[in-house]
């Protein structure tokens, strides 16, 4: 983000973009000026974070980290020392794949092995394609490239019992498994009962501060928790992040049905609003991607009126497609969105392509 885009970030006053922008004062709000604090990530508000994590997830145990880059590849890691491969099963758009660096393989020799298409959601179909032995299935849910796409329970099902047949375990990168959860209509503990391990990132719908958890087996949470140690990530003191989480974790989960119904009820304002177009439609869950028939400078131009004449902050730019008429954004319904009628809703996104 340039300096422009910043100071005119900051000016604005609101926002339609899931829990809105993060104000210093607001996120130093949500820790609990008196949170016990930890040592080494040992006791405090850190454990309790752990402990209720855990519960939430139907787990025995779960293990607080900084981020999911460190998480997730160790976790990985775990499960391939068990076993004679190290091939992990992904969809293409894994973040392991393309956010990452390769830290996967190159820090934990394992290998990434992408199965199905890039448009479209994994199959059991793709999965049954895969006839080398395999150490962990990594499934997304939901698939945030994908527009917040999931699989129906029923298919969901048959991809981790694909694993599981073949002594595989498997792994969910829930960074969005509160929206996942609401989607189904199922709570997270029903959803993650079927993995192993499951990710759970506390700074995107929750809009905490950043951390993460990793939770299952006893066994498994140990070694993630030794991992976490290696790779630097036991800080001295962990207690700020893990408060801001804990503070808001449970009040996230009980709108995310609210945040469901609210992002069926965009969809449905914008079906009178030909400039603009949902993937998918209707959302499965509380996000979407938003097609804008406009070009990147005719939306870039729109949204920079908007935030100086309004004060409302949207996206600053748009994401260029194959189609030169055609740009997208993704829109995460959080706290900020929920202030905001669909209806107004409606009429500011068709703004953005005049």
């Amino acid at each position: 983000m340039d300096e422009e885009i910043r100071a005119r970030r900051a000016a604005c006053t609101d926002s339609i973009l899931g829990n809105g922008r993060d104000r210093t004062r607001e996120l130093i709000a949500s820790i609990d000026p008196d949170a016990d604090p930890d040592v080494y990530g040992d006791g405090g508000v850190v454990t309790r974070l752990e402990q209720r994590t855990a519960e939430i997830l139907g787990k025995p145990a779960a293990v607080f980290l900084p981020s999911g880059t460190m998480a997730q590849p160790a976790t990985l890691r775990v499960h391939a020392d068990r076993r004679t491969s190290r091939t992990v099963v992904w969809h293409p758009y894994s973040h392991l794949e393309r956010h990452e660096l390769q830290a996967y393989q190159r820090l934990h020799q394992l290998v990434g092995r992408s199965t199905g298409e890039l448009d479209r959601l994994l199959t059991l179909a793709d999965l049954e394609k895969v006839a080398e032995p395999i150490a962990a299935l990594l499934l997304e849910l939901p698939q945030r490239d994908l527009g917040g796409q999931i699989p129906t329970w029923d298919d969901l099902v048959a991809q981790t019992g694909w694993a599981r047949d073949r002594g595989a375990a498997t792994h969910l990168d829930g960074a969005r498994l509160w929206e996942a959860s609401a989607g189904y209509g199922r709570s997270p503990a029903e959803v993650a009962a079927l993995f192993d391990t499951v990710y759970v990132s506390f700074y995107k719908g929750v809009g905490a501060l950043p951390g993460c958890c990793v939770a299952g087996s006893d066994d498994d949470i140990a070694q993630v928790r030794e991992w976490r140690s290696r790779l630097g990530g036991t800080l001295y003191a962990m207690w700020p992040a893990a408060s801001s989480a804990l503070g808001l974790l449970d009040a996230t989960l009980a709108e995310m049905p609210a945040r469901m119904r609210h992002a069926l009820a965009i969809a449905d304002a914008l079906r009178d609003v030909p400039e603009v177009s949902v993937v998918p439609d209707p959302p499965q869950v509380p996000m979407m991607h938003l097609l804008f028939a406009t070009t990147p400078e005719v939306f870039r131009a729109n949204a920079k009126r908007l935030a100086e004449e309004t004060g409302l902050w949207v996206w600053p730019n748009a994401e260029v497609t194959g189609d030169p008429r055609v740009v997208r954004a993704e829109l995460t319904v959080g706290r900020a969105t929920l202030r905001h009628k669909p209806e107004a809703l409606a009429e500011i996104l068709a703004g953005l392509c005049l």
